[in-house]
């Protein structure tokens, strides 16, 4: 500090004849020292470290005319940090941080005349900035972040009110303003900010009054000269049809169309989710500039996607909703189909060389994941079926996973149930062998008996989904042939990956995953006598008093 008051001296000496000041440039100052004299009139601190105009920053110094603080990193401005500079004339701040300005800070500034905030990050320009800078003759706003201008900007501008009053003659300089090169959103909500661009005349001057809209993309690249912006429109949505009957297994487009401006936030709700319908594809298409037609399609309709379907869109000035009530009929009486086929691409001929190892990866208090591995000739384009549910329920959850996922997690288990879960090909009906059944434990608050009690359960014995081969699963409760069945599928799928190799295609395994249970997974390592002994010794040891494991071997 005594470095910078032997500098301060030095510069108020070499100024003497044109009035005290202060500079300081590129050096590394991190803040405006406390202890300037009160005397000073300039001070220009640039390239500096600034990070922040504090409160009574320049308490005392009343005779401050000039204050440039450019390209600094200041990115706050306190609403008294300028505080008792009635005098000051000229306040530059380009090339700083500034997202926002307290442009009430100026009501202790009377006597600005020049305001330069351009190359800050502004985004936003409150109807009342202006309020305070009645004697402004330069005002640089250029190379920020402004989108949209109410025109109550201006219009509450004393100095602009005083000069379209009778008493014209009172203002006898021009005004100038530097508006450009600023992302402007030219919607309905920049209308009344584009009239005035367009009928601004002396005593005020545009810099540059070729101000260039950035969006939307209708827009973009258009002088503000050329466009008639509409007034804003709240959104009002009709759909195409309100009530459609499908049957299950065919696809259903659900259409909606929206008249808005500005271009409303666009979502499907179900019922009474509150959030968008990610489990089927929305798309939304551009009528005109005030009309956009959205799509909502369902690939494969299933009994449970019977139900009302709301459009709903929102912009500032409201929302507005319309539904859509979908109607599932059963399948014909003795239709021995439980699951819909998908029939829409990526579809995959039964033919086609594929495989696909499964295995439940993970299980925690509430639920499982599952993980699996796919070999086929067009793996960047395979898409992958999830039906989940209650073992006895007929209708189960369908999800669709799209190409290159390859993981799954099913939460909200309920205790000592039992539950199924197929994975298909998108284009592949599930079929028996195709399958995982298991069952929860008995008590979801407690977690190491829970994951033993499905573990015991069920075992995942390399699980394999082949076309038109399925998955199996082992479980302890079953006749000791368990693992020379078990073992018969490790040494099929062996077969199948070796031929796979043969061909070039891809091959991979879940061998390096970790069992997670110790009452044994059919792995390769080992003799089959271990098995077999291992297997006798759990159907030994097994309590008589255990019931009947529901778990069914596929």
């Amino acid at each position: 500090m005594h470095l910078w008051k032997r500098k301060l001296a030095a510069a108020a000496r070499a100024s003497a004849d044109n009035g005290r000041s202060l500079l300081c440039m590129s050096s590394s100052l991190h803040k405006i020292p406390d202890d300037i004299p009160p005397d000073i009139r300039k001070v220009r601190i640039e390239k500096c470290h600034l990070t922040e105009l504090s409160r009574g920053l320049f308490g005392g110094v009343s005779s401050l005319e000039y204050l440039w603080l450019n390209f600094n990193n200041i990115t706050l401005m306190h609403m008294k940090s300028l505080e008792d500079l009635k005098n000051l004339k000229e306040l530059r701040l380009q090339g700083n941080k500034l997202r926002s300005v307290p442009w009430t800070a100026f009501q202790d500034t009377p006597a600005l005349k020049i305001l330069d905030l351009k190359h800050n990050r502004l985004d936003v320009l409150p109807e009342h900035a202006m309020k305070f800078l009645t004697h402004l003759t330069y005002l640089d706003l250029s190379f920020n972040q402004l989108t949209i201008i109410s025109k109550d900007v201006f219009s509450n501008w004393p100095l602009y009110q005083k000069a379209h009053a009778v008493e014209r003659t009172e203002i006898t300089t021009n005004v100038v303003l530097a508006l450009h090169d600023n992302p402007w959103m030219c919607d309905c909500r920049l209308k009344g900010f584009v009239n005035f661009v367009k009928t601004v005349s002396p005593p005020f001057i545009l810099m540059n009054s070729y101000l260039i809209c950035a969006s939307p993309n209708s827009k973009a690249g258009k002088f503000f000269h050329e466009l008639e912006l509409k007034s804003c429109l709240k959104p009002t949505t009709n759909s195409l049809m309100s009530n459609i009957t499908v049957q299950v297994g065919l696809n259903v487009t659900l259409v909606c169309f929206i008249t808005a401006s500005p271009s409303p936030l666009i979502l499907w709700t179900y019922g009474l989710k509150a959030s968008n319908i990610k489990a089927y594809n929305v798309s939304t298409t551009a009528i005109d500039e005030e009309t956009i037609k959205s799509e909502l399609v369902i690939p494969v309709v299933h009994l449970a996607d019977a139900g009302v379907y709301n459009c709903v869109a929102k912009n500032f000035l409201g929302n507005s909703t319309s539904s859509v009530i979908v109607h599932v009929q059963s399948p014909r009486p003795g239709d021995p189909s439980m699951f819909p086929s998908y029939a829409f691409s990526p579809s995959l001929p039964s033919d086609e060389n594929v495989y696909i190892d499964v295995r439940i990866a993970k299980q925690t208090v509430y639920g499982i994941s599952l993980e699996w591995f796919a070999v086929t000739e067009n793996p960047s384009e395979t898409w992958y079926t999830i039906y989940f549910g209650k073992y006895d329920d007929k209708e189960k959850e369908v999800i669709n996973i799209g190409p290159g996922i390859y993981t799954y997690s099913v939460n909200d288990l309920l205790p000592t149930t039992k539950y199924e879960v197929c994975i298909t090909l998108k284009s592949q009906r599930p079929r028996k062998g195709q399958c995982i059944v298991f069952m929860t434990g008995s008590d979801i608050s407690e977690l190491e008996q829970r994951e033993k009690l499905i573990h015991i359960i069920v075992i995942v014995c390399a699980m394999v989904l082949a076309v038109p081969a399925g998955m199996y699963a082992c479980t302890t409760e079953t006749r000791l042939n368990c693992i020379e069945k078990c073992l018969g599928i490790c040494r099929k799928r062996h077969k199948v990956q070796k031929n796979l190799k043969k061909n070039n295609t891809k091959e991979s395994t879940f061998d390096s995953l970790q069992a997670s249970s110790e009452e044994g997974l059919c792995q390769r390592e080992g003799t089959e006598e271990n098995r077999r002994r291992r297997c006798s010794e759990e159907k030994l040891n097994k309590p008589k008093t255990e019931s009947k494991n529901p778990a069914e071997l596929y």
